[in-house]
């Protein structure tokens, strides 16, 4: 790949100089028949790669372990950092949040987020965190008054090392002018996207060995409380099985969460189809060729769009995460259960659907009165919080109209299905949702089983669109 860059720093300076030194021609023509001759298989497949990129149908399996056994792509990219502001980490930390920042023409929202990363952390939050501000503008002007308003305002975060502020000269870009127009996009929207991607490529190269997490957030963003903690706790319930790309919004590269071990071939990656898409795009990508096929995105979401005016032209951009909240950091912990129920459900939005933390929902056809949502739980539980939530933004009607939720105690059952023989109701659902909290002084006994009862038939489908649990100390076995 270093290779690659020198190649793109020759070819920026032949379109600036009308000729190039026959010594200089000779290296360049030596370097390339040595990757020919040792590396032909990665060229063809990187060109076929890069063919069928610039029509946004990669093939991930096809390319995933070429993908993955690409050496180069381990190392970091030979680029020199500025620091404007802050200076190397004295150790590692659990999670660096990257932004990258330029001028725009209307709005600056840059200031608001770094303020907004730091106040919705905890003391002990802000230990665990590093946050790297990459100015990316070519405007000298700019990137000082910036790095002015940054010092004044954020000296002690600063001084404690957990904020950076860098700048890559432009002298490190490849071409930015003369594009495809992939698309059909204009021309200055190419250059747009093209540099954009360059930009988070020296951002993930310049924050690859600072700590053990990265999540990649823009300069107009709003942070939950105790995002960290919740982050954590994803992280923590993730262990043991296989992920490349975490999400806690949505919206674009917001909240997009990767090892750190992975941001070296993440930014080769963005450097070697800088032109042909965007970014979000070319996440997608880099997911998928992984081996990561579907989406594992979190809610509610961490993160919040809050800018109103793009960095792109200033165009409005009204975007909103509907799942954010702001005070989401207590993730519920659904612990290990089975789940079961009688409804006749539709297509593969099977009953695991409404249980899990992922973007997932389950999908019934029209309930009967008594038709029920089962939950047997693995162990005996302690529960102090219950909410559910039925019906989605596009089908409001698909909502548990008439129902109650139940639990229960003493499980009966073998190989074909457990349940519990005695159910306590704690309430009823009240236009297609259901909350309770201080459930372990409402409950007495240890809680086996959670259900969820229609109580009245409806013609209308039913979505269950989330279950969330907290639990409280463990009970005694």
């Amino acid at each position: 790949m270093r290779h690659n860059l020198i190649y793109f720093d020759k070819m920026r300076c032949l379109r600036k100089r009308s000729a190039v030194s026959f010594l200089g021609v000779l290296v360049i023509c030596l370097l390339f028949m040595n990757l020919y001759i040792e590396d032909g298989y990665v060229l063809e497949g990187d060109k076929q790669l890069i063919r069928e990129t610039a029509t946004h149908q990669l093939n991930p399996e096809r390319y995933v372990h070429t993908f993955k056994d690409l050496s180069n792509f381990s190392g970091s990219i030979n680029i020199s950092y500025r620091y404007l502001a802050g200076t190397p980490l004295p150790r590692k930390k659990y999670l660096t949040i990257g932004l990258s920042s330029v001028k725009r023409k209307k709005g600056n929202y840059l200031l608001e987020t770094i303020k907004s990363i730091f106040e919705q952390s905890s003391y002990e939050e802000l230990k665990e965190i590093a946050v790297v501000v990459q100015l990316a503008d070519f405007d000298s002007a700019w990137c000082e008054g910036m790095v002015k308003d940054i010092s004044l305002k954020f000296a002690h975060h600063i001084i404690a090392g957990r904020l950076i502020v860098i700048h890559v000269p432009e002298e490190y870009y490849p071409v930015l002018d003369g594009l495809k127009r992939n698309y059909n996009d204009p021309e200055d929207r190419v250059k747009f996207r093209s540099k954009q991607n360059v930009d988070y490529a020296f951002l993930l190269n310049f924050c690859a060995n600072l700590s053990d997490y990265y999540v990649m957030l823009e300069d107009d963003v709003r942070c939950s409380k105790n995002f960290l903690t919740a982050v954590k706790k994803v992280v923590t319930s993730r262990e043991g099985s296989y992920w490349v790309t975490l999400e806690f919004s949505k919206l674009g590269y917001i909240g997009k969460l990767y090892h750190s071990h992975d941001l070296p071939r993440l930014a080769h990656f963005l450097l070697m189809f800088y032109q042909e898409m965007p970014c979000d795009w070319l996440l997608i990508h880099f997911r998928g060729l992984l081996a990561q096929k579907e989406v594992i995105r979190f809610k509610p979401s961490l993160f919040q769009h809050m800018g109103y005016y793009s960095s792109y032209k200033g165009a409005e951009n009204k975007l909103k995460d509907d799942d954010f909240e702001e005070e989401s950091f207590d993730i519920p912990d659904n612990p290990p259960a089975n789940l079961h129920t009688n409804m006749n459900v539709f297509e593969n939005y099977e009953a695991s659907k409404a249980y899990s933390s992922n973007d997932e929902y389950f999908w019934g056809k029209a309930p009967s009165t008594g038709d029920f949502y089962g939950i047997v739980f693995e162990k005996p539980i302690k529960i102090s919080k219950i909410k559910v939530v039925t019906g989605m933004e596009d089908r409001q009607n698909d909502i548990l109209h008439h129902g109650a939720l139940e639990v229960g105690e003493k499980i009966v059952g073998g190989k074909k299905g457990k349940q519990c023989t005695t159910y306590l109701r704690l309430g009823e659902f009240k236009n297609g949702n259901f909350e309770i909290t201080d459930v372990e002084h409402k409950v007495l006994f240890d809680i086996n089983c959670m259900r969820i009862l229609v109580t009245k038939s409806q013609k209308e489908w039913l979505i269950i669109r989330s279950i969330s649990i907290w639990t409280s100390q463990t009970p005694n076995q």
